[in-house]
């Protein structure tokens, strides 16, 4: 039994058809149609089965591809175990982040590693609803969720990782009558227009807690995912937002003020496959990723 078949077989079974593995994997279906077709020989059992759109596991391939995560992790602890032993970690080390949660961490974690035998590849993805999907090709993803919400889509099987509390400010017009203000509370904010996220996205929770907190409605006059957006319709007092203290860097026209009597914070987490989160250059990068997050969250 090799461990390429074993990887194989557990691509199959989480993304469901041998082109979306092949796509992930960068190889052809019909190279990995073979290597099915030689594991087969090998164990002398049926692996696959075809089906009305291409193939799916047989209840021996299932059974592999169940069995194969606790196999590979075992085998990164012991690799780790041997980088130990035969000096620092070194190699490659993905990283995939959402831009507003990956800035106020990755330019320290690429200064504090250059020149070290470790590389990180980095790369960002610009939407929660996929986030734990993305450790599949990744070793480390990072994204985030809103307290005490817990973590979308924190996937079971995968390892979490708290990297920082990020304060979530309220973002209004300088020219706005409560820029003056040192703080704001819920009351405050009540009847004005909000530029908010969609439905569901973790910054969502902050008009929210004001809804709760004063049993009166946020209005929000639309919805937009990206900060930058909302930050320059916040400049041209369409309403105020919320923006991330440590990821923003307000242009002019614009202030942001905390809010105290609701709950507005975000927590930035880190997300792993237990076989990857094994490899000390991993562990090594999240180590760093934590030290720098911890820094963040005692200054902010």
């Amino acid at each position: 039994m090799e461990i390429r078949h074993l990887e194989l077989l557990r691509e199959l079974s989480e993304r469901g058809s041998l082109a979306a593995v092949a796509r992930a994997t960068h190889r052809t279906p019909a190279a990995l149609s073979q290597q099915l077709r030689t594991a087969e020989r090998e164990l002398g059992v049926k692996l696959v089965e075809p089906v009305s759109r291409g193939i799916r596991l047989t209840s021996a391939g299932q059974l592999l591809a169940d069995g194969a995560t606790e196999i590979l992790h075992s085998l990164a602890s012991l690799r780790a175990e041997l980088d130990a032993a035969t000096g620092e970690p070194r190699g490659k080390v993905t990283v995939q982040a959402l831009p507003s949660a990956g800035a106020p961490l990755l330019p320290d974690l690429v200064r504090r590693l250059a020149g070290s035998p470790l590389t990180v590849q980095l790369s960002d993805f610009l939407s929660m609803e996929r986030f734990a999907s993305f450790a599949r090709d990744a070793d480390i993803v990072i994204g985030h969720h809103t307290t005490p919400r817990p973590a979308p889509q924190t996937a079971e099987g995968l390892i979490t990782t708290v990297l920082a509390h990020e304060p979530l400010d309220i973002a209004l017009s300088t020219r706005h009558p409560l820029a003056d203000q040192d703080e704001l509370h819920p009351s405050q904010l009540v009847g004005l227009p909000w530029v908010g996220v969609p439905e569901g996205y973790p910054f969502d929770a902050v008009p929210a807690a004001v809804e709760q907190a004063t049993g009166e409605p946020a209005h929000r006059v639309c919805r937009l995912r990206d900060n930058h957006l909302v930050e320059a319709l916040v400049a041209r007092d369409v309403g105020v937002g919320v923006l991330p203290r440590f990821a923003s860097r307000p242009g002019p026209g614009i202030a942001l003020r905390p809010l105290v009597g609701a709950p507005a914070e975000r927590t930035i987490i880190a997300l792993s496959r237990p076989e990857r989160h094994a490899r000390q250059a991993v562990r090594t990068v999240l180590d760093e990723l934590r030290e720098i997050g911890q820094t963040l969250t005692a200054e902010g």
